[in-house]
């Protein structure tokens, strides 16, 4: 493929930001070995930068992310991409609001998705970034993009960036990839809270005109 001269500044700029990106889960210790993954859209294009298959994240740089279309088929690259870009590129494809999706098997959150149990939304946190539960999207194998069916028909539904794929692990989208990662971040959080609490009774659910409340101020009001 030849990329044109208007999207070229874009894909090494995003690159560099998909790559380390990946540094923050190693950091919050969200995958293990080669495990999980980053991707972003190419804004205004049908092209998706993602981690390459089974390369160790220390081992990750700009220039071995891969380019693929939004069927999921390498446009640059020397390397094999993620197994998850099948269903990365359905995302895509389904919910053109999303810029960058993320995968991790991160350990209190997949213990949930484990037992396909939605996590209850029992912290002001939880509504702040998710709007309500973390829902469970259903098993679906690796390979093609029933993954990427299954998180399109849960998220559409729900207000969280955030789904449990049942005995799989945590997808999460945003706007770009950094807020993907984010979500992710903030998923594993709850969800070990979430766990602990539970190990001391039964957690408190917050109502849902007060879940509303506090995810439009979250999302309108909070920050700069």
């Amino acid at each position: 493929m030849t990329v044109t001269a208007d999207v070229t500044e874009t894909l090494r700029t995003l690159r560099a930001q998909v790559s380390a990106l990946h540094a923050e889960l190693t950091r919050y210790e969200l995958v293990v070995w080669t495990a999980g993954n980053v991707s972003a859209r190419v804004p205004g294009h049908d092209l998706m930068v993602i981690k390459p298959s089974g390369v160790s994240y220390d081992d990750l740089t700009p220039e071995n992310m891969v380019l693929c279309d939004l069927d999921g088929e390498v446009k640059e690259g020397d390397l094999a991409p993620s197994s998850d870009t099948a269903a990365q590129a359905y995302v895509y494809r389904h919910l053109p609001h999303v810029g960058g999706v993320v995968h991790t098997h991160s350990t209190y959150a997949t213990a949930w998705a484990s037992r396909a149990e939605p996590i209850p939304c029992v912290l002001t946190m939880m509504a702040d970034e998710f709007g309500g539960e973390i829902p469970v999207g259903p098993f679906a194998l690796i390979g093609d993009d029933s993954i990427g069916r299954g998180i399109v028909e849960t998220l559409r539904g729900s207000r969280s960036p955030a789904v449990l794929m049942q005995n799989h692990g945590v997808f999460t989208i945003g706007k770009d990839a950094r807020a993907a990662v984010k979500a992710a971040v903030m998923c594993e959080d709850v969800a070990r809270t979430v766990h602990v609490a539970r190990q001391l009774g039964e957690p408190v659910p917050i109502p849902e005109q007060q879940v509303t409340s506090l995810f439009d101020r979250y999302q309108n009001v909070y920050g700069q």
